[in-house]
């Protein structure tokens, strides 16, 4: 808290999770219990409760438990962000859910009855 009456505010940017490290995370730790491996790889779309992010300090000074791996995956902070085919492909996904959904209808040759009435959309047929 800040002043009386006032809230701090919390930076949208992920944090290393090391206590008392205020540093962006720039990887996301797990580990792989059964393998007996820690693997540090690029970091994660969205935080999860057995992963750790890390930051660029923290990530260099890593080392694991005696007897386990370190998996090191390559990561590119050159380019973080969609690349342009994941544009090009969320704006068809959008335009694709935007168009309305083909009518099914029915020949009238195929029907095996007489329309009587209509209420709506829905239609009485007999069939004689």
């Amino acid at each position: 808290m800040g002043e009386a009456g006032t809230v701090c505010r919390v930076s949208p940017a992920r944090r290393c999770s090391r206590t008392a490290c205020g540093r962006a995370a720039i990887c996301t730790l797990t580990y792989v219990y059964a393998d007996q491996t820690a693997v540090l790889g690029p970091l994660a779309t969205y935080a999860e409760p057995h992963a750790y992010d890390l930051c660029e300090v923290h990530s260099e000074r890593l080392s694991a438990p005696r007897g386990w791996e370190v998996l090191r995956l390559a990561t590119d902070t050159a380019a973080p962000g969609p690349s342009s085919d994941d544009l090009l492909a969320l704006a068809d996904a959008v335009r694709e859910a935007g168009r309305p959904a083909p009518q099914a209808r029915i020949a009238p040759a195929e029907e095996t009855g007489r329309e009587t009435a209509r209420r709506g959309h829905l239609r009485v047929l007999t069939t004689d």
